[in-house]
């Protein structure tokens, strides 16, 4: 009788558990039918090799589904969504490197296998606690018990999965999650037919653009910026100070801007798909449509801007690995991590502060010859600590060792992610300094041949943001030319550094921008 008991418990805990996780509910959440089934039908099973084989089944099919449900409420947490497995297992590599970038690859790696160890060890515990030497009989009080509750939970689970609940706790967590993630698997293949046949049926063509024919134009992305930023009062309180005084600062360079909202297909992170989106002019909101796109030789803006006349320069201080996706693109130049001359300390994921970038740009990258040049800046990127100020002697960063002071400045991310309130806080600020920071840089190199837009790739995770935000991200068009910023203010956009606010859930998609460039500045 007590292995009854016990194992049912356990069973329960291990299926119930990740939807405490998921939807912070406990009382909403206390029993899983399938544990009251499982557990009694392998107790009453005869002893043999059929019951081997359904006990091993079984186990794996709860792990999976557990780890599914784990998955879930990871993704809901960071992207706002749930896992999809037919999707997300690339994920794990990012993961790892994410992993590696905070507390190094020893760790890293200690944690992983960790992680398989606690999981393999729990798959083995199950499958001999729920395969006793000897099998209960039903002509004994353990075995009638089992049988009842057998019994009783099937009647159960049948009317729960029909719709009718008689335990408002009681749930079907594997054959919930098992059932849609199939829904997902056959969906999304569904939906991977039908985008491989959109992109042959309506390729999107190169087209120059000759109304920026000569033009610098610098497309920089600004981790994790988006329009919480300025609509959360904790955030805009510092935001909006900085936003403000840039667009004081551009004035005096005699520098103009305006601001819009676009939407990111995506949020929490996988940066590379708001980028693909804009590139490409469609929208990549999964890995999957992101290496359909790249392998199709779809056409994207780098395309365009070769055939206006522009070289092309993709800028990627987080790329520290191979990145075939570049040449994928064909950018004429890549500055990957390993590319830029950089003596400073990496800090945290972070391999380089944002200011070193930009000014290594500026200096070595931009050249003299009309560019198209894709930064994607990493300063805001989490954990947000340390935080740096931005230097005001930019002709003091050289290699960047002056950033050495920060390496070890302010908390480590297993201390200041202890504290949901400081997080947000680092948040802010890391945000504030990269906006701050392109503000300044605009004054350097923006001038009457420039086009500089600004943006941000996508919301930060829900933590930051809460379920229910907006997809919309801040947009910043900067140049010395009137001219060159008319077109976005048909488009909707503003003057000055502030986007007009009140519609944050109702803006243009990203993969617009590729379609306005060429609408307005094509042939």
């Amino acid at each position: 009788m007590s292995r009854l008991l016990i194992l049912v418990l356990i069973l329960n805990f291990l299926l119930i558990a990740p939807l405490w996780w998921r939807f912070g509910e406990i009382n909403e959440y206390l029993v899983a039918w399938e544990a009251l089934i499982i557990v009694p039908l392998m107790l009453l099973l005869p002893v043999g090799q059929a019951r081997r084989l359904v006990g091993v089944g079984l186990v794996g099919w709860m792990m999976l589904a557990t780890a599914a449900n784990l998955g879930t409420a990871a993704t809901q947490m960071a992207f706002a969504r749930p896992i999809n497995l037919y999707l997300d297992l690339p994920l794990l590599r990012s993961v790892y490197h994410l992993l590696v970038g905070n507390v190094g690859q020893f760790l890293a790696v200690c944690a992983m296998l960790a992680g398989l160890a606690v999981l393999l060890g729990i798959s083995v515990g199950l499958a001999r606690l729920l395969l006793p030497p000897v099998a209960y009989s039903i002509k004994r009080l353990p075995g009638a018990v089992a049988l009842t509750l057998l019994v009783a939970a099937t009647s159960g689970a049948a009317l729960a999965f029909n719709g009718v609940r008689l335990v408002n706790s009681a749930h079907l967590p594997l054959l919930d999650s098992t059932r849609f993630q199939w829904q997902q698997i056959t969906a999304t293949h569904a939906a991977r037919v039908a985008f491989t046949e959109q992109l042959e049926a309506t390729p999107l063509e190169k087209q120059p653009l000759p109304g920026l024919a000569g033009r610098n134009v610098l497309l920089t992305f600004i981790e994790s910026y988006g329009v919480s930023a300025l609509t959360t009062p904790r955030y805009a309180e510092t935001l909006l100070p900085t936003l403000a005084d840039m667009q004081q600062r551009l004035g005096e360079h005699d520098l103009h801007v305006v601001s819009g909202l676009l939407a990111s297909p995506i949020r929490g992170g996988q940066s590379w798909l708001a980028h693909a989106t804009t590139l490409s002019g469609r929208w990549i909101d999964n890995q999957l449509w992101y290496q359909l796109m790249l392998s199709s030789g779809h056409s994207t803006l780098i395309d365009d801007f070769r055939a206006t006349g522009q070289r092309s320069l993709a800028v990627m201080p987080a790329i520290t690995m191979a990145w075939p996706e570049g040449e994928a693109y064909g950018f004429d130049e890549i500055a990957a991590a390993k590319d830029i001359d950089y003596a400073g300390p990496a800090l945290n994921w972070v391999t380089m502060p944002d200011q070193f970038t930009l000014d290594y740009t500026q200096r070595h990258l931009l050249g003299d010859t009309p560019v198209f040049a894709q930064l994607a800046l990493i300063s805001s990127h989490a954990p947000w600590t340390p935080i740096l100020p931005v230097l005001d002697d930019w002709s003091s960063i050289g290699d960047g060792r002056i950033f050495a002071p920060w390496e070890s400045a302010g908390d480590p991310p297993e201390v200041l992610w202890q504290d949901i309130e400081r997080i947000r806080d680092h948040y802010a600020w890391s945000v504030d300094y990269a906006v701050k920071v392109t503000g300044r840089w605009a004054e350097r190199v923006a001038d009457d041949n420039t086009l500089m837009i600004v943006l941000g790739d996508h919301q930060a995770a829900p933590l930051i943001t809460g379920d229910d935000a907006s997809a919309a991200v801040p947009v910043h068009i900067i140049s010395g030319d009137r001219a060159l910023l008319a077109p976005f203010l048909k488009r909707g956009f503003v003057p000055g550094t502030l986007p007009a606010l009140e519609e944050a859930n109702d803006v243009p998609r990203m993969s617009q921008l590729r379609h306005w460039l060429q609408d307005d500045f094509g042939e």
